[in-house]
């Protein structure tokens, strides 16, 4: 699977009641100029997709024990707290940064329920190149594989668009669509780690992916 870079999106969309710019240098701007509702609305916009990144690491290196919306509020702390070292402009500049985050997060969370206490530098960049690939992987769910590069590279840049319509899901949905798509799982894995006959599983993918694809429907202009 080719994996589409970070890009700026020149639509508009809406999240969370928010009307977000998909190229959001002016979001950043008014932030750096301290305002912290305007920090506030451009982080919000980020819930589900940094939530989704972080349910996978979870479930993949904690066993599920850990609560994604929590791995995202520290990171959110972070982020607010870091944001003046932020020098970037673009909406994959800043969405590049707060992976760097969510990834130092995961970490730290990993070593806190493992005992551990030395800070651990390659699995910091381990857990930064898994939510890469499957930042990648996000963008490319309902990318119809006969579409032009051109087409595919607009659906790559609405990773955040994929994401939004991903939480309006219920959990089942997401978590089948997680294993199948975002981890590579075959439908026998799947089925062994939810618990479920092969059947009910594939059955269960079928009804989230159609779900999906109207949920993104909705949350696309």
């Amino acid at each position: 699977m080719h994996c589409l870079r970070d890009h700026n999106v020149g639509n508009s969309f809406e999240i969370k009641g928010l009307s977000v710019q998909s190229d959001i240098g002016e979001l950043i701007e008014q932030a750096r100029g301290g305002d912290p509702e305007t920090l506030g609305r451009l982080l919000a916009s980020y819930q589900n997709y940094l939530r989704l990144l972080a349910k996978i690491e979870i479930g993949r290196r904690l066993q599920g024990k850990v609560d994604a919306s929590d791995v995202v509020q520290e990171t959110f702390l972070e982020a607010h707290r870091h944001f003046p070292n932020f020098q970037g402009q673009a909406t994959g500049q800043f969405t590049k940064w707060l992976r760097t985050i969510l990834a130092s997060t995961l970490a730290n969370t990993v070593r806190r329920y493992l005992g551990t206490q030395a800070r651990d530098l390659r699995l910091e960049q381990e857990l930064a190149a898994d939510l890469d690939q499957s930042t990648c992987a996000l963008g490319q769910m309902l990318v119809d594989p006969h579409s032009s590069p051109s087409q595919q590279a607009m659906r790559g840049e609405q990773t955040l668009l994929v994401a939004e319509a991903m939480g309006r899901l219920p959990e089942d949905y997401q978590t089948v669509l997680v294993l199948r798509h975002l981890e590579g799982l075959t439908f026998p894995q799947v089925a062994e780690r939810m618990n479920r006959s092969v059947d009910s599983v594939e059955k269960l993918w079928l009804r989230g992916l159609t779900r999906l694809k109207r949920e993104f429907g909705e949350v696309t202009p």
